[in-house]
């Protein structure tokens, strides 16, 4: 069994503990990362105005954040710098972590 791409979560929050403007940063971002999606899966009707299954927008706990996965940087290295660039530049809190998926057992 292979391992699954891991995931790295932008939070919007400052190193500082300030909560990150504007306050639509996480769209904006995942919205100029709509582009890079998995091979196969690039062009289709409406496939402008959806997010990369790489780099989506979330709200976790109450605060903003992008969720990027690591397969990004197999797909295209510059893209994943960037979104790396952003969030140091923007002295945003990073959290290597990996969503899991919902138990639908327990239910």
């Amino acid at each position: 069994m292979s391992a699954k791409p891991r995931e790295i979560f932008i939070q919007g929050v400052t190193l500082e503990g300030r909560t990150f403007r504007p306050s639509d940063w996480a769209e904006r971002l995942a919205g100029v990362m709509s582009c890079f999606r998995p091979p196969g899966n690039r062009a289709g009707l409406g496939s402008h105005i959806r997010y990369s299954p790489y780099c989506v927008p979330r709200v976790i706990n109450g605060v903003k954040c992008v969720i990027v996965n690591e397969a990004l940087k197999e797909l295209e290295p510059k893209a994943w710098e960037f979104v790396l660039s952003f969030a140091r530049d923007n002295e945003l809190q990073v959290v290597d972590a990996c969503l899991l998926p919902e138990d639908r057992d327990s239910a």
